[in-house]
């Protein structure tokens, strides 16, 4: 997610707008500025006043917190074929819910809730992708061999929105998740993924990519070090030179 743009600076009437689920946000300010009680009142009253309460009681926790809340109140409280079509509702947000929704079906195999948020990983608002990756990483995480068995295909995929999101959703470290521990020791349970993308022509991949190996830096520095040499002799390119700055840029020398 992006922006530089301040919650206070956002224009009474825009924010109206988005908490009427009629607009999408731009920027991250806007979307953490949504108010998800006025938002579910007005997109999904039949969820009920009770379940619109527990969110307005949960309005000062985290957004991830109250992201995951919502997708639980979707599946608790409507059906599936229900909840699904907001998968292409005019809100980011209602969409971002869509994602919690499918983390928080119970019984969904991995490929199923693989296959279930492809659309979302390739939604083209930027905040969608994202709740995309972070709702079923800890899916992902729980069954990691199977998970980049999974996604190793995304990485061949015409979108780079889902090769981006094959790499991203699975880094070791990444941001506002919970790291995954396997990547941090052996980070070579990740090439599957990464040697497909070592020259990926697209800057959204390559920082993916960078950021992947940068996080296994923390951990394993000589193993970037390592693979980042192998990559520059076998593939001399911009592309990968620019993922291979990237990924070494918190190595001491």
């Amino acid at each position: 997610m992006r922006g530089s743009m301040k919650v206070a600076d956002i224009d009474p009437g825009r924010l109206a707008a988005l908490n009427a689920g009629t607009t999408e946000s731009t920027v991250l300010a806007e979307g953490l500025a949504v108010d998800f009680a006025a938002l579910a009142d007005a997109c999904l009253p039949e969820l009920g006043p009770a379940a619109i309460a527990r969110v307005r009681a949960a309005r000062t926790d985290g957004i991830s917190r109250r992201m995951a809340l919502m997708g639980g109140l979707l599946v608790d409280h409507l059906s599936e074929a229900h909840w699904a079509r907001l998968a292409s509702h005019p809100s980011d947000t209602v969409r971002g819910w869509a994602c919690f929704a499918i983390a928080a079906t119970p019984g969904r195999g991995l490929d199923d809730r693989v296959s279930a948020i492809r659309p979302l990983a390739d939604d083209p608002h930027f905040g969608v992708r994202e709740w995309a990756w972070l709702a079923v990483r800890p899916h992902l995480a729980a069954a990691l061999d199977a998970a980049i068995a999974a996604l190793a295909p995304w990485t061949a995929e015409a979108s780079d929105r889902l090769r981006r999101f094959a790499c991203e959703a699975t880094r070791p470290r990444g941001v506002w998740c919970a790291h995954i521990t396997a990547l941090k020791q052996t980070p070579d349970l990740g090439l599957p993924i990464l040697e497909p993308l070592r020259a990926d022509p697209s800057g959204y991949v390559q920082d993916s990519v960078g950021n992947w190996l940068n996080d296994a830096a923390k951990d394993r520095p000589d193993w970037v070090r390592t693979l980042c040499g192998r990559w520059a002799e076998d593939s001399d390119t911009p592309a990968t030179r620019r993922i291979c700055k990237r990924a070494t840029r918190s190595i001491r020398s």
